[in-house]
Parts: structure tokens; sequence; C-alpha cells
């Protein structure tokens, strides 16, 4: 599947288009077996029909356009169904799970941005790039990205796991995470958050990669560390439990569809490789 991003709009609408619509923290799916779904392909006038409102074009998927809208759940069309943006993965063709991300993220700040967070005057979109531009102050809003690393750490033949206090699955356990503050490098960040949430100090830190992860704007930057020092000791506010797991005897974790279990995925073959870390 190709997709082209581009904020410019053709001069005709195809005969149907891709719609990524939205409402809380859902997306609206069309049902095409139990365990399958798809992006809704629709005509002008079911779109007048399911009422969208604040429609952003975001590019296209071969010659058919993609466009993020949002709409009120009392307006489901009777062929389609409500799914949590979380749960689609698996569910719809990899890559219109990666449109779908991108196109919450664009619905989102088109949403927040409406008003100029300088002088407070209405925005107006940029019909060249996603970009809102304030009329009265000329401030430009981009979609934000909140840049956030995400450390697999290991001690030996242990990888460091934690409980977080917002996790919606109260027994999941996954590898800690933070966001990149203000004049701060990547790896600085990682010995940082990883100090300041479980009282351990790591080393060798290294790049491992990077996954988009739109809820509802952040960048995840993975990385793996060696334990160097320290005794856990969590931070109540964000963590209600940690500890240190063996490849075999691993808690529940995040999926592999996510950065976090691509790097739990990761210790545990080295593991079996008898990955040993530069000292």
């Amino acid at each position: 599947m190709n997709f082209t991003k581009t904020a410019r709009k053709p001069a005709l609408f195809s005969d149907k288009a891709y719609f990524f619509i939205f409402s809380d923290n859902n997306i609206l799916v069309k049902e095409k077996s139990e365990n399958l779904v798809s992006i809704p392909c629709i005509d002008k006038k079911s779109v007048a029909k399911i009422k969208v409102n604040e429609i952003c074009f975001l590019g296209m998927v071969e010659k058919n356009c993609c466009y993020c809208a949002g709409v009120s759940q009392d307006r489901l069309p009777h062929q389609f169904k409500w799914i949590n943006l979380r749960s689609l993965f698996g569910k719809i063709d990899n890559g219109f799970w990666s449109i779908a991300g991108y196109a919450r993220q664009i619905y989102d700040w088109n949403m927040n941005f409406k008003f100029c967070g300088r002088c407070g005057a209405k925005t107006k979109k940029n019909k060249n790039e996603h970009a809102r531009i304030c009329p009265k102050c000329n401030l430009t809003s981009y979609p934000r990205i909140s840049p956030a690393i995400i450390t697999a750490v290991v001690k030996d033949n242990q990888i460091l796991l934690a409980r977080g206090i917002q996790f919606p699955n109260k027994k999941m356990f996954s590898v800690l995470a933070g966001f990149v503050e203000p004049g701060e490098t990547l790896e600085e960040c990682v010995k940082r958050e990883i100090f300041e949430e479980v009282g351990i100090k790591v080393k060798n830190i290294h790049y491992f990669k990077s996954q988009s992860w739109p809820f509802p704007d952040s960048l995840m930057i993975g990385f793996t560390a060696a334990y160097e020092s320290g005794e856990i000791l969590i931070d109540t506010k964000e963590i209600a439990e940690a500890g240190w797991f063996k490849a075999d005897n691993l808690p529940i974790i995040p999926g592999q569809q996510t950065l976090a279990g691509e790097l739990i995925e990761w210790f545990v073959l080295n593991e079996n490789e008898k990955l040993i870390f530069i000292k």
C-alpha cells in the first residue's frame, strides 16, 4: 500500500475517500469479519449522512483521498462501529494502522489549535502544509510531537520491568519510559528517568529504534542500557511495582506491536543467545 502524505487537497474529490473518523479515543470502522475491520471508504452522500465535522485532508492511498474528521457517537451509522484506537492493531492492515495513528495526531492538532496560543485570535489552516496560522500576530502552530524515551535495562540475565500507576491493565509490567525535558539529550533523559522512577543508575546506553505513538502525540525513542548501580526504590507517584525478571519468568507484558514489546522480545532473544554487554 502506498500512502502519500500531503496537506494540499486535490482539485477533484475522488469517487470515494478513506475517512478516519474519531470520537474521544475511538475510531469509526466497518466490520469485515469477527476479528477484522476496515477504514470506511465512502462517497460524498455517506459523508453527509454521518455528519462529520472538522474535516482535514491527509493525503492519498493510491488514487483515493484520505481525511480525518470527528463525529459524535450518537450519529453512528448502523453498518459501522466504534473501536478503541489502541485495539485497532492486528484487526486491520498494518499500513492503515500507521495512517490511523497519523490521522489521530493531525485531528487532535487541528482541534487543539483553533485559537492562537499567543494572542487568542482564531487561526486559519495553511493550504500547503499542516500548519495553523494566526492572522493577527502571525504565530504558526504545527502538529505537536512529544519525544519520549523507553529503555530496556538489563542486569546479568534479568530485565528491569515496572507496573505504572496509570497503566490501563493493572497487572501489566513494561520497560521504563518518560518524556524528554527541554535542554536535555536523549541519553541524559534515559539516565534521569530511570533513576527518578526506580533509583537505578545505568550505563552503556544504545539506540534501539523508534515508534510513532499517537496516544496522543508521542514519538517513542527506544534504547537498551546496562545496570550500573543502585537498589530499586520506586517513585510511588508513578510506579506501583518494579523488579528484575528472567526471560523464562516474565509477567504480563505489552504486545509486540509496541516498542515496549519489541524491547522485551529483544531481551528474551538475546538472553537465549547469552548476550554479553561490553563492560
